[in-house]
């Protein structure tokens, strides 16, 4: 029989190879499942790939077909076709949101009024636009824009692939069992974490600086002891160490080099002398932009995915232009509070707000990235941690994300680090990514029902007037967005639990 996977050709495929009538045997009845199993499996591939224009003629074709032969129950192929819709006008919104991101860079601007090593190193590349006049802070010019980020590298030597789980966010505590005090671990301590990483390096794909550590113990020695230890992908930020020190990730396919910048469309200018020289070193960064929605960003979603994008793109703009064709991954990490304006890895949006964003980088800009969740806001429940840790890696991974740090052993919101829960997460983990993967593969492509907001340039606009999120009109307007959002992404996922099974969905029909 001939090759499924050429959408425009599936209702031939059937007509050559099925003539079902209403007294059809058992023996075609079997040969019908059979083919309509393959039809489905090419159109889940397709979706796989991200190419849901080919799924969805698939699906056309599998309608158009089941009306004379009468293969398949007509609503289960009704619900892949209102899947596959919903899918591609979510791939249009993250596209949207790509055009805007690139868009605030030339009509709202940066602010670097306070930032003169930027301003200079823009300058002499003469990539500020002065014939704008509309921006409300420092405006790029569109074509320079497209020109820097053409040449960030899609993929690196060192990435672990989709659905990569690992540590990060150095929190500053390490969790003891029975022990409350506040401390960060000592040199012992971290020479345990490491060789549990070791040991569980199957599951840990990207090991992130896991703990910060006293003064037994600096930055550099612990990135030295997580060289020797663990062979796959690391990161660390250099900040605090010295020139030479730094020098040490350069150029290293095994590691990156995780550094921040921009905060509510301004440069942090503690940080940036350490972006300039790791961009200068020709390290592989990991640009960090870690807004909280309705605290420094907006509270509709789509206005919070744009400013993030905005801001490491021009990250990634500022990199290339130091150092054309250097590795930039796209570290946005958006955040979500709860009620008490604290922020909230327990809240479900945590994962799927950063599976959005990996969303837009896997099926638009095609930039490596990296996300956070895995984690949780208990502190003091070190078994209901674990669980809660594994129910947002299990969403992260349905949802599909590429790299995903602070998945591993951290806890309370990133302010603890707990071996013992480290290890545990390992062994989930590890089990998951053995017996799970040919299971995930499978699958068809989750729609995330993320809402939309028209206004989102308009939202960044008015927070760069205003100059704090909090206080503007768009906020005012979308404060319960998020809160909407949840609702509908637990109650769709709920239908998906009471819904067909795989199964059924291949059942023929009477």
């Amino acid at each position: 029989m001939q090759s499924m996977n050429i959408a425009g050709e599936t209702a031939n495929i059937i007509g050559r190879n099925l003539e079902i009538g209403r007294a059809a045997d058992d023996q075609q009845s079997i040969r019908a499942s059979h083919i309509v199993q393959g039809i489905l499996k090419s159109a889940i591939a397709h979706e796989r790939a991200f190419d849901f224009e080919s799924a969805g003629r698939i699906y056309r074709d599998l309608m158009a077909a089941n009306e004379h032969h009468r293969l398949i129950a007509a609503e289960i192929i009704q619900d892949h076709m209102a899947r596959i819709s919903g899918l591609m006008a979510e791939k249009a919104l993250y596209e949207r949101i790509d055009r805007n991101g690139r868009q605030i860079l030339s009509t709202v601007g940066m602010n670097l009024a306070d930032s003169p090593e930027i301003m200079e190193i823009l300058l002499t590349a003469d990539a500020v636009d002065f014939d704008n006049d509309g921006a409300v802070f420092v405006p790029l010019k569109p074509d320079y824009v497209k020109r820097c980020l053409d040449t960030v590298p899609r993929t690196f030597p060192g990435e672990c692939g989709p659905n990569s789980f690992g540590t990060g966010a150095t929190p500053p505590f390490l969790k003891r069992e029975g022990d409350d005090t506040l401390r960060a671990a000592s040199a012992e301590e971290f020479n345990e974490i490491l060789q549990a990483a070791s040991e569980y390096s199957d599951a840990v794909r990207i090991f992130s600086l896991p703990v910060q550590t006293d003064r037994s113990m600096s930055d550099y020695e612990c990135v030295l002891g997580m060289d020797r230890t663990f062979p796959g992908l690391k990161m660390a930020c250099t900040k605090k160490m010295a020139d030479h020190e730094a020098a040490h990730l350069a150029a290293r396919p095994d590691w990156l080099d995780g550094t921040s910048l921009m905060t509510s469309l301004t440069p942090m200018n503690s940080m940036v002398p350490s972006f300039i020289r790791s961009a200068s070193n020709g390290s592989q960064l990991l640009l960090l932009d870690l807004t909280i929605a309705g605290a420094s960003g907006p509270n509709s979603p789509e206005a919070l995915l744009t400013l993030i994008h905005a801001q490491v793109l021009f990250m990634m703009v500022l990199a290339q232009t130091v150092n054309p064709g250097i590795v930039c991954v796209h570290g946005g990490i958006p955040g979500i509070m709860d009620t008490s304006h604290d922020l909230s890895y327990s809240s479900p949006l945590q994962p799927m707000i950063n599976a959005a964003l990996a969303r837009l980088n896997r099926w638009v800009t095609g930039f490596p990235s990296a996300q956070s969740g895995g984690s949780t806001s208990l502190a003091d429940d070190l078994d209901a941690a674990i669980q809660e840790s594994e129910i947002s890696r299990s969403r992260l991974r349905r949802y599909g994300v590429h790299m995903v740090r602070h998945a591993l052993g951290a806890m309370g919101n990133l302010t603890f680090f707990s071996l013992e829960k480290f290890m545990e997460d390992c062994k989930r983990e590890a089990w998951v990514r053995k017996n799970a993967a040919d299971t995930e593969k499978s699958l068809p492509v989750p729609h995330l029902w993320l809402p939309e907001d028209p206004d989102a340039v308009g939202a960044v606009r008015e927070m760069a007037l205003r100059g704090n999120p909090r206080s503007t009109d768009h906020n005012l307007r979308h404060v319960n967005d998020m809160a909407a959002w949840e609702r509908q992404i637990l109650a769709a996922e709920e239908k998906e639990t009471a819904g067909t099974d795989s199964e059924k969905r291949f059942t023929i029909a009477a």
